[in-house]
């Protein structure tokens, strides 16, 4: 076993030394340091949402909200604004209030400890990890798909329902503790590379779920609310005429009771 993961160790690095991928969030300063804003905002946009995605999305977020103190003071109808095109519209709101709270508590400073960061809203504790690896190149250990897909095609490859307990096991004995930033760096591409030639080996894990379909759903009329009065504010009847869903009022009143719209008489506006 010792071999094989001394071998698995160096397929990886070497993969990274010739595809790394570039991106706007990993951009390394001569000091060694990772701009902590950046790597927050990019990890809350990739939960649920492809890099391909993400990366036009962050540099338009990031040219208007340059800081975190700038992302804290706006409002969040201008949040969500920016947001539009990646769904999951909470992750929005998410990312602002933790903001506010960054700003306030810990003087605009990504925190470095994981049960700072997991108090914070919509930051669970793989997310939480991902900062804390990324921002602060801390040595530790966590699980999503890509990084799945590497263990699985390397340990696992002809077992099924994976037990994630199995897979963290062997990246906690695989971490390179001296540069976990870019040994995580360099598994997150190798399992991308994985997904387009061998297929997604996360479809193994035992804790590998089937998405529920965008299609038809409320959180499609929820984001065509959104995406509406991201453009301007409109009268109820009008809403009704673009989205003439019989779920429409129940998703308003959702979306009113959680912040995100404002409504006087029956007009509609994003907060």
């Amino acid at each position: 076993m010792e071999e094989k993961i001394r071998q698995f160790s160096e397929d990886v690095w070497d993969y990274y030394a010739c595809h790394a991928r570039v991106m706007p969030w990993r951009t390394i300063d001569m000091d060694g340091t990772v701009n902590a804003y950046h790597v927050f905002v990019s990890e809350v946009m990739l939960q649920q949402t492809q890099v391909q995605r993400v990366i036009p999305k962050f540099e338009l977020f990031i040219s208007v909200f340059p800081t975190i103190h700038d992302l804290a003071r706006a409002s969040l109808g201008d949040v969500v604004r920016q947001w539009q095109g990646l769904g999951y519209n909470r992750r929005a709101k998410f990312l602002w209030e933790s903001a506010r709270i960054i700003s306030d508590r810990y003087a605009g400073k990504v925190p470095s400890k994981e049960k700072e960061l997991v108090a914070l809203p919509g930051i669970g504790k793989n997310t939480a990890a991902a900062i804390l690896c990324y921002a602060h190149n801390t040595p530790v250990t966590f699980i999503e798909t890509n990084i799945r897909t590497v263990y699985i095609h390397a340990f696992f490859d002809d077992c099924y329902d994976v037990d994630d307990a199995a897979i963290l096991a062997l990246v906690e004995k695989t971490c390179d503790r001296h540069d976990p930033r870019n040994w995580y760096w360099a598994l997150m591409d190798y399992g991308a590379f994985l997904k387009n030639t061998v297929g997604n080996k996360s479809r193994q894990s035992k804790s590998y779920t089937v998405q529920s379909a965008f299609e038809g759903s409320l959180r499609q009329i929820r984001g065509q609310v959104l995406s509406l009065l991201s453009q301007s504010g409109h009268s109820l009847g009008s809403i009704q005429s673009i989205i003439a869903d019989a779920r429409l009022m129940s998703v308003m009143q959702s979306l009113e009771k959680e912040g995100f719209i404002k409504k006087h008489n029956n007009w509609y506006e994003l907060v």
